[in-house]
């Protein structure tokens, strides 16, 4: 039986973060289920110059991660469609992504208001017990926002701010190196296999290199 990670990306900037966490997953072998939320759609065609519509899903897909999509394991539901699959325990999913997260989305899915698909599945998958990793792109933040990320972190998701680490690549790392860090780290959260940052091995970066040049 199919069981697919769902992706929800909603319209906070950092939308390089979902497609970077799409792609890991596509790379892993694994079956995704896409939820782009109306905003979303904006922060891409914002953030990349790409639309992303309903009735074209899989062209513009492709067109925004890069990369030719025939044999990959995918499918799209539409945020106003709340008798998809996803909105329903009984549809079986591995677990779900939210990259990156609003603070709206975070608010909603604390809360369970469950605004569209996005949100409804979240709580869906909250209250199954499924892996879940939110992944907020906003700084600095208020209160009401921490109090709704220690709601998530209470109710069993993995809070992971969009938070690169530079120990991989040092101060001259690249934007990609940076969104793979983040997209990296989302994976390891649900538990999926990568390659997309190098771990810290216990060994400072210099002496790394000092040892690779001999």
């Amino acid at each position: 039986m199919r069981e697919p990670w769902v992706v929800g990306v909603s319209g906070a900037s950092g939308t390089p973060y979902a497609a970077a966490v799409v792609r890991g997953l596509l790379d892993a072998g694994q079956a995704v289920d896409l939820i782009v939320s109306r905003a979303a759609r904006l922060t891409i065609l914002d953030e990349t110059g790409k639309p992303f519509r309903d009735g074209h899903w899989a062209e513009d897909l492709a067109a925004w991660l890069g990369r030719d999509l025939a044999g990959a394991d995918l499918r799209h539901w539409p945020a106003g469609d709340l008798a998809a699959g996803p909105s329903s325990g009984s549809y079986r999913v591995r677990g779900m992504a939210v990259v990156p997260a609003s603070t709206a989305a975070c608010a909603g899915i604390a809360i369970g208001l469950s605004k569209d698909l996005l949100q409804r599945a979240a709580e869906v998958n909250l209250k199954e017990r499924r892996p879940v990793v939110v992944v907020p792109r906003e700084t600095p933040v208020t209160r009401s926002h921490l109090e709704h990320l220690i709601a998530l972190h209470d109710a069993g998701a993995v809070v992971l701010p969009a938070s690169p680490g530079f120990y991989g690549a040092g101060a001259a790392a690249t934007a990609e190196q940076l969104v793979d860090f983040v997209a990296g780290k989302v994976l390891d959260g649900l538990g999926v296999p990568h390659t997309l940052f190098r771990r810290w091995s216990g060994e400072l970066a210099a002496a790394r290199r000092d040892a690779d040049r001999t």
